[in-house]
């Protein structure tokens, strides 16, 4: 939303100014909904969406350029909620936004008291908009008061950047992000469903900090994300490798995948499904949904005793496949 500075809604009589969005906020409170003119808090506004979702009242169906900054604080950016807040002259702002000024209109500086802006709220209830990435092809219109909720689950909305370095803020669709890791983190991206990793670590009784290593894979059409990490965990070293999807995790669970480390005899296996790229990857590291390797074993399979300082050198294969449905 574009930021709006000076949107007033009438507190009171008319004080000789006209105002030309006083007729759409007139017709937002004609509409008549059967709300508490005295309040529309917080815990009530799943409620006034039912209303709406069940089509006993007419709604104003709008798209987002139509109310951009009508519904936006001015402090914040953000959309407001109840109880939306109005200084005297009828300057809007949101609850939360009201201590950070001091109380103090950031428009016109009066004293903020506890004056509701009820018709905007009224007016909120009568809204339909579009989904804010309806540009990435969702579709759907909500309330105004589910729109937020829906937005946070969007399977249209951007993806993080997926690199396991210092939490990157970039964001985008998965075409964006696959230029990005390869222009901006040199990532390798591999053209097929089969790996064969190495792990060279020069001093593997020592793991301070997490180290990392990310390899891209074009497989059946998709991209995914091999991470293979180091770290500690409680007081041990450990190896971990897992696998991640760059897609949503419904897509995901329809792939399989499968993980093998070993040398000198020994040998462990670790199959699985590939989590999405909307879990981050320390989320999967500390859940352990993956191949870990002890750093005890890890020297085995690099030929290593368990005192010495050799150059560990670990090799992990796998494949990936796609379930037949």
């Amino acid at each position: 939303m574009r930021a709006l500075r000076g949107l007033h809604v009438s507190a009171g009589e008319g004080n000789g100014h006209f105002r030309p969005w006083d007729g759409f906020i007139s017709f937002a409170i004609a509409l008549r909904w059967d709300v508490d003119s005295a309040s529309i808090g917080l815990d009530e506004q799943e409620n006034l969406g039912s209303k709406i979702s069940s089509g006993t009242k007419s709604v104003v169906v709008l798209p987002d350029s139509d109310i951009d900054g009508l519904l936006e604080c001015p402090v914040c950016s953000n959309a407001m909620y109840p109880p939306i807040q109005q200084c005297p002259s009828g300057h809007t702002l949101c609850f939360n936004c009201k201590t950070k000024v001091d109380n103090k209109c950031p428009i016109c500086r009066k004293e903020i008291g506890n004056i509701r802006c009820l018709a905007l709220e009224k007016l909120a209830v009568s809204l339909l908009l579009p989904c804010t990435y309806h540009h990435l092809g969702c579709e759907e219109m909500f309330p105004y008061y589910r729109k937020l909720k829906h937005e946070e689950q969007c399977v249209y909305r951007p993806y993080s950047c997926p690199h396991p370095g210092s939490d990157c803020p970039v964001v985008g669709d998965v075409p964006c992000l696959l230029a990005h890791l390869r222009d901006n983190h040199k990532v390798d991206l591999q053209t097929c469903c089969t790996f064969n990793h190495r792990y060279v670590k020069q001093d593997p009784c020592s793991v301070d900090v997490v180290s990392w290593t990310l390899t891209l894979f074009n497989c059946f059409g998709n991209y995914f994300c091999l991470h293979f990490e180091a770290f500690l965990l409680g007081n041990e070293p450990v190896y971990m490798a897992f696998l991640r999807f760059m897609g949503e995790e419904s897509e995901a669970k329809k792939f399989g995948y499968c993980l093998e480390v070993g040398g000198c005899g020994r040998k462990m296996i670790w199959q699985g499904v590939p989590r999405s790229i909307r879990t981050h990857h320390r989320t999967v590291r500390d859940s352990h949904d993956g191949l870990i390797v002890p750093r005890s074993l890890a020297l085995y399979f690099s030929g290593s005793s368990g005192g010495d300082k050799k150059e560990l050198k670990l090799r992990v294969t796998g494949r990936i496949w796609k379930d037949q449905l």
